[in-house]
């Protein structure tokens, strides 16, 4: 009886003809800011360590690609974050933490619930425990490596500009904290406004001209 296995060539040949499959990714820019400098000398950080930096704002605006096969190319999401301590602070945990999550309110349902699967997914531990989610418009802007605008309905606003020698107030700055994701490029930069007066954690913030936020891209 003839052998029904395909010959070795055979095989190889169908294997270079089928269609590869296409990784989905997913590309944009991303800022961060806190209630506690991230560019900063130890002794400043000291001085805030517990007192300040629980709270922090987390954005993504997409460039271009897809999550969960969902298309969300020039969408938003923000997502608000209360800790139990200082974020970043290698002594304390900062769990657990609870967000509240703002997602473009132009978006679909379907790319609604695509852009709090990704804040979730990126903003990992953060981010677990989402107490809301919320559609609002979202404006974000990004005019350079250190300049930022970001209003979120009526709950969130951050304006960002680029570090200057007047903010050296100890000749020991660094970047003291690194951001609280996964990013590329990351730039810190001066929070000129940053204010949370939403509602679902308990608590709305406001400060002004700290050096406390980060510009970067992200992509996965």
């Amino acid at each position: 009886m003839p052998s029904m296995k395909l010959p070795a060539l055979a095989i190889l040949l169908s294997l270079a003809i089928a269609p590869a499959a296409r990784a989905e990714t997913i590309e944009g820019d991303y800022l961060e800011t806190r209630t506690a400098d991230v560019y900063t000398g130890p002794c400043f950080a000291n001085g805030e360590v517990n007192l300040a930096g629980k709270d922090a704002v987390l954005a993504w605006r997409v460039r271009r690609g897809a999550w969960n096969g969902t298309a969300l190319d020039g969408l938003s999401v923000v997502a608000v974050v209360r800790a139990s301590a200082t974020l970043g602070d290698p002594d304390a945990n900062p769990l657990p933490a609870r967000a509240l999550l703002i997602v473009d309110a132009r978006a679909t349902a379907a790319q609604r619930e695509a852009l709090a699967a990704l804040a979730r997914d990126l903003g990992g531990d953060l981010i677990r425990d989402v107490v809301r989610i919320d559609a609002e418009s979202i404006e974000a802007s990004f005019d350079g490596p250190a300049i930022a605008t970001l209003r979120a309905g009526d709950a969130v606003e951050v304006r960002t500009r680029a570090l200057a020698h007047c903010d050296l107030h100890c000749g020991n700055e660094e970047v003291f904290y690194p951001p609280l994701t996964s990013v590329e490029n990351a730039v810190p930069a001066v929070s000129v406004v940053q204010a949370f007066r939403g509602e679902g954690l308990g608590s709305t913030w406001a400060a002004s001209d700290k050096r406390s936020a980060f510009l970067a891209t992200f992509s996965r």
